[in-house]
């Protein structure tokens, strides 16, 4: 059945490219430089990719053996209960506007090219002006959902154009002998020029992880607004696009800088990283004009992830797993609550960012975290559906996407998945009220569940005022 008033395929690519291609792509090659050599940083993309891919074609193949699902937090409520969708749908909506947190850093950060203030990214002045642009920006999300999606495909469409130029600019700046001066040794082995270890390499590949699944993050928006296209086909497809689209563009610019720069020299540009790359290849003018695009580029980011967590709260409340009031559309039939709620906790986690060295790792590792969640549901779900149609080849991308999710998370370090252990507790008495307005009881898995999930989120608190946990 098709939805003329809906999202077209074209905005729900858009919308994949805009929710992953956002601060990630402009720093990426500085972040990648401060813990690996080419030679690793390939293999770390090669890894990612299959891992990623297996996500992709786990959320096509659900999509299209149960279209009667209604996003990722009902993969996991159909695969495993309520509660896995609830907590599934949960760490969508945390990771969708802990990124936007990410996206208000670095926005700030490329405003600090020209207001040296600004450059921290978490100054005061840089945290009022990102909260009034966060403000502006769910305003215009309150006024109606499909119009916004128009204006993300336009933005998304200038923002690929300066994207395309700085490819160019990099394959033309390009110095094959800086490239591979040391493509597999990491620093200490830069100086005395011995060839790196297993040990070495598999030590900067596993450096990598984090910064590249949070590049990823987004790759699932077209599933999350497929109730709201005009054929809800059009969302794996959109999906699969996207994907191939995304690793393209991030591993051909993260690494063409290691061709101009050395490792060394690579890895202390500021943030954001391209915008002092391309300052230093041709100047000023070049790091002004990456840093408007930066700007427009975090701008459709932002908005796409605007979008994306009230839609993912919508979705709950359609699924009995929030309480009604989350679901309350206005006269734009946009759900207002939530998105009022998000900001609102949005504002107070960009706030804190005051008192943190690092924030813009800070929020986007919070946020890898919270997407795990989901994930590894999505690709457990895919094995138990391949495993009741006794098809490997169902179970196949399940597999690789359990495995990469579970093995990214357990080397970018499990304090940031403790830590989200805490805004978990916040939902459960989101939950009870959904399961009370049902007219339903909380299982006894459930309450064991739920317990071992305050215990954890209780330890984390101690654990982080006892300065067990580095935030900075």
């Amino acid at each position: 059945m098709e939805n003329k008033n809906g999202v077209s395929f074209l905005g729900l690519v858009m919308l994949v490219i805009s929710s992953a291609i956002g601060a990630g792509i402009y720093n990426a090659s500085a972040q990648l430089a401060a813990v690996a050599t080419p030679g690793p940083a390939l293999l770390a993309w090669i890894i990612t990719g299959v891992g990623i891919f297996g996500l992709a074609l786990s959320l096509k193949s659900l999509s299209e053996t149960h279209p009667e699902l209604d996003g990722i937090s009902d993969y996991a409520r159909a695969g495993f209960g309520n509660l896995a969708g609830f907590l599934s749908g949960w760490g969508y909506w945390l990771s969708s506007w802990l990124g936007s947190v990410a996206f208000a850093t670095m926005m700030m950060s490329a405003v600090g090219y020209f207001v040296p203030s600004f450059r921290s990214g978490n100054s005061l002045p840089a945290i009022v002006v990102a909260s009034i642009i966060s403000w502006l920006l769910t305003i215009l999300v309150v006024q109606g959902i499909e119009s916004a999606a128009f204006i993300n495909t336009i933005v998304t469409i200038v923002k690929l154009v300066p994207l395309v130029a700085m490819i160019i600019l990099g394959i033309v700046m390009f110095k094959a002998n800086v490239f591979t001066a040391h493509f597999w040794n990491n620093f200490s082995e830069n100086f005395t020029y011995q060839r790196a270890t297993a040990g070495g390499v598999f030590e900067q590949v596993k450096g990598c992880i984090i910064t590249m699944m949070w590049i990823f993050i987004g790759i699932e928006g077209a599933m999350i607004m497929s109730g709201r296209a005009r054929k809800k086909t059009d969302a794996s497809k959109a999906t699969i696009v996207g994907f191939i689209s995304i690793l393209l563009l991030n591993i051909v610019i993260s690494m063409l800088p290691y061709g101009y720069l050395s490792q060394a020299e690579l890895a202390k540009v500021s943030n954001p990283a391209l915008t002092y790359v391309v300052a230093e290849m041709i100047g000023p003018v070049g790091g002004a004009l990456v840093s408007i695009s930066l700007i427009i580029t975090i701008a459709g980011a932002w908005l796409s992830w605007t979008l994306l967590p009230v839609e993912s709260t919508s979705q709950m409340v359609r699924q009995k797993l929030l309480p009604n009031w989350f679901g309350y559309l206005n006269k734009n039939n946009t759900p207002s609550h939530a998105l009022w709620l998000t900001q609102i906790l949005l504002q107070l986690f960009l706030a804190s960012l005051i008192f943190t060295d690092s924030a813009y790792n800070f929020a986007i590792s919070m946020c890898t975290a919270a997407m795990f969640v989901c994930y590894v549901l999505v690709g457990f779900y895919q094995i138990k559906v391949g495993y009741k149609k006794q098809s490997f080849k169902l179970m196949l991308p399940g597999i690789v996407a359990v495995l990469f999710e579970i093995a990214g998370m357990i080397f970018s370090g499990m304090q940031y998945l403790w830590l989200c252990s805490i805004p978990y507790v916040l939902g459960f008495i989101f939950y009870g009220w959904a399961v009370k307005e049902r007219g339903d009881k909380f299982t006894r898995l459930e309450y064991l569940m739920m317990g071992f999930i305050l215990i954890a989120a209780i330890t984390s608190m101690i654990a982080l005022a006892m300065g067990k946990i580095a935030i900075s």
